[in-house]
């Protein structure tokens, strides 16, 4: 089945998750950290909107509530946690150029390429929507990881993995119409807390070396073990 015969739900679910996609190339464009995270609180809304639709698609109640926990948690709550953290960490004005960024996206088109090429041979994934949603998912997922790797801002580092666990979230809801909830549930807690414990190890790096460069925690401990 291709996509002109699915549903008319089930192409917004593709287009969704395609702007979900296209989100995480902003995120790797971005040069400011306040815009970051207004992407990712982006991202975060398009999950809630596009976890909605799966749960009226198929019936799935209790993934009504996870679309609820998704956008207080990825749309609003943790968004504004990092504001904040900018805030008081002084950063808002901060600014990284991506280096090389021509050679970034393409190595980030070729990502999802690639994600299409792991997910083709699944034969389980009879529906074109499934498998198409699924391979953007694993693209989110590693342009989450390359965004980790380009970026030398430890914030720009934790919103890149962040972004991964949106990826990995499209996924299950996905290619399984969401998880038990009690799954979701600590997996939702997990994120909190991750993002809480972020924030004091960042306060800890900045009046240690007063800095969250991470080329300067790298030299540091070259310097060290020298």
């Amino acid at each position: 089945m291709n996509l002109a015969q699915m549903g008319l739900m089930e192409q917004l679910i593709f287009v969704f998750a395609a702007l979900a996609l296209f989100l995480s190339f902003l995120l790797l464009s971005q040069a400011r950290l306040t815009a970051m995270v207004h992407v990712f609180a982006w991202q975060g809304f398009l999950l809630a909107a596009l976890t909605a639709m799966v749960a009226s698609v198929e019936q799935s109640h209790h993934l009504y509530l996870s679309a609820l926990l998704t956008l207080t948690l990825k749309a609003l709550l943790i968004p504004w946690m990092l504001h904040r953290l900018i805030r008081k960490l002084e950063l808002e004005r901060h600014q990284e150029q991506l280096q090389k960024q021509a050679l970034v996206m393409v190595a980030g088109a070729a990502l999802v390429i690639f994600s299409y090429w792991i997910v083709l041979p699944i034969a389980r994934l009879e529906l074109a929507n499934t498998r198409n949603v699924v391979s953007l998912s694993l693209a989110i997922v590693q342009l989450g990881m390359l965004l980790m790797v380009v970026r030398r801002q430890v914030v720009a580092q934790v919103i890149g993995f962040m972004s991964m666990e949106n990826g990995l979230f499209l996924a299950a809801v996905a290619a399984t119409a969401g998880m038990p909830l009690v799954v979701e549930l600590g997996i939702a807690f997990d994120v909190l807390v991750a993002a809480v414990l972020f924030g004091v190890f960042f306060f800890h790096i900045r009046d240690s070396i007063d800095s969250l460069d991470v080329d300067l925690l790298t030299r540091l401990s070259e310097e060290e073990q020298g």
